[in-house]
């Protein structure tokens, strides 16, 4: 065979077998789906343990994650994660749906907690500023412990006035963040 001649007919190097005639992927489209693999790798690899293993796949992908973790140069963690991306290649799409549903659930879990810290600091802060937030959030957790609940706003409020000057939030501010979060749903 000459050094141009044409590869073997019928066998595509990222997908197998391709009857003729058929339209074969571009090399910007096998590109981007590599890349895209390699991200979704990405982000495997930043999943806990817990839902890691709670995962079907390939044994070779999970040992190919594990090994990734343990690397810690930065070639040898880039050279790995395009060897996640080139096992992930060979998933079949069950698994690999399964894979993408497990990173989106994760990434929707984190912008919910994100959401519920918000809107703790907002309450910490009406609270804090204005007389009326006490009533309105009593309104809204009628079961909360307004004894306690007043008590920490009154010593939030009266240690506010040094927090310009502090670098770090007095406690009686910070406890009263404590007390707020669990009643805030995620």
């Amino acid at each position: 065979m000459s050094r141009h001649a044409a590869p073997h007919r019928g066998l595509d190097v990222h997908y197998g077998d391709v009857e003729d005639g058929a339209a074969r992927p571009s090399k910007t489209q096998l590109k981007r789906e590599s890349h895209s693999l390699q991200e979704l790798g990405a982000e495997l690899v930043e999943l806990n343990d817990e839902r890691l293993a709670a995962l079907q796949m390939p044994e070779s992908l999970r040992d190919a994650i594990a090994e990734y973790r343990r690397t810690r140069s930065h070639e040898g963690r880039r050279r790995q994660m395009q060897f996640i991306g080139k096992l992930m290649r060979h998933v079949d799409e069950a698994p690999m749906a399964s894979l993408r549903e497990a990173v989106a659930a994760s990434k929707l879990g984190s912008a919910r907690e994100a959401l519920a810290l918000h809107e703790a600091e907002r309450w910490r802060a009406e609270l804090i500023a204005d007389d009326a937030a006490v009533a309105r959030w009593l309104a809204e957790h009628p079961d909360t412990d307004m004894q306690h609940l007043r008590s920490l706003v009154r010593a939030a409020r009266r240690d506010a006035a040094g927090l310009a000057a502090e670098a770090r939030q007095p406690k009686s501010v910070r406890e009263l963040f404590q007390f707020i979060k669990p009643w805030i749903p995620t």
